[in-house]
């Protein structure tokens, strides 16, 4: 990936953290999965998305898809929470010159650096976005 695309998508997912309701972090996910390979790119989704809910101390949680709410854009997902229905964090899949890039948003209260760690451990290619 070359580094002007990434730091546009850098910039864009920053965009994406501007104060709101809530401070958010987030973090971009580069992946290597092409559009034949969605169901390795949503069991990767719920995976980065278990990740983030265990460091925002969010331990029951689903997944509502863009494919379940027509509000939603197909490749948008959100993490709730199964009591309630509180936010824990959202992504975007980016369809970017051929694979995936998927940008995750989460709350500033969740551990930002160990979500980032513990996704590169698990072999992801990670970019931090703090908002």
């Amino acid at each position: 990936m070359s580094d002007s695309i990434d730091e546009d998508l850098r910039r864009r997912a920053a965009a994406l953290l501007e104060p709101g309701e809530i401070e958010l972090n987030g973090v971009v996910i580069h992946t290597e999965f092409s559009s034949a390979e969605e169901s390795l790119l949503h069991e990767a989704t719920i995976e980065i998305g278990e990740t983030i809910a265990s460091h925002a101390d969010a331990t029951d949680t689903y997944v509502h898809s863009g494919t379940d709410d027509p509000e939603f854009g197909l490749n948008q997902h959100q993490g709730l929470t199964i009591e309630g229905d509180e936010f824990v964090w959202e992504c975007q899949q980016l369809l970017r010159e051929g694979s995936y890039d998927v940008v995750f948003y989460y709350e500033a209260s969740a551990d930002h650096d160990a979500i980032v760690e513990d996704l590169r451990e698990e072999g992801h290619t990670v970019t931090g976005v703090e908002g």
